[in-house]
């Protein structure tokens, strides 16, 4: 009984954090205008990115991509690749646009490159070029912000800068907001499954406010 109720309360405490993570993306976006066009009952979402995206530290049907698919219903590619920097997915992005022809890419990339300390200059020149070859492709993008290291988690500051230029969809602290929670992470840079969880209901119900579902 007392493990029972135990579960509960970790349940109960998992959906209030997804519930406040949820509710702060979606206070950050109330002043600003948000439309997506409806994507179609056969819509293809590209997830693109590193090991957040691959869904390192959680089996595989637990990644953020997986989650997604079970919530929208509309297929969801996991083209997360563990380790990879923002040079290497930029060198990937045109065969996978050719391969899967996406109505929506989710771009989650360049913590690599942060945390090996690499150009930061090159790496949102990486970043807005893959937006561009989707841009070109009438694909519409969302973009996710990656923290930088510190005490205190909050996005690089390079990805308002580069959301603001493309005027691309901008998730800003959805990550650094899980990564500052204990009960949402495997490990410093990594969400576990109840973590990947939380990052698919936010950009699940992010989309769905935005007309995409």
């Amino acid at each position: 009984m007392i493990k029972e109720v135990m579960k509960m309360q970790t349940v109960h405490i998992r959906s209030i954090l997804s519930l406040g993570i949820m509710l702060l993306v979606l206070a950050a976006c109330s002043g600003e205008e948000v439309t997506l066009q409806r994507l179609p009952d056969d819509a293809v979402i590209l997830a693109l990115g590193d090991s957040l995206t691959s869904g390192y530290g959680a089996r595989p049907e637990q990644s953020y991509p997986s989650v997604l698919q079970q919530l929208s219903g509309k297929k969801v590619v996991n083209a997360g690749v563990s380790g990879e920097v923002s040079e290497n997915g930029l060198r990937r992005l045109p065969g996978l646009l050719k391969r899967h022809q996406p109505d929506l890419l989710i771009l989650c990339h360049g913590g690599n490159d942060i945390l090996r300390k690499k150009s930061m200059s090159k790496m949102r020149s990486n970043l807005i070029d893959m937006i561009e070859l989707a841009k070109n492709e009438n694909i519409p993008v969302l973009l996710l912000g990656v923290p930088k290291p510190g005490l205190f988690l909050s996005s690089y500051e390079v990805y308002q800068s580069i959301a603001e230029e493309t005027g691309v969809f901008f998730i800003d602290d959805l990550i650094p907001d899980i990564l500052g929670d204990n009960d949402l992470k495997s490990d410093t840079v990594h969400p576990n499954s109840d973590g990947y969880t939380v990052m698919a209901e936010t950009i699940y119900t992010y989309l769905k406010n935005s007309g995409a579902f």
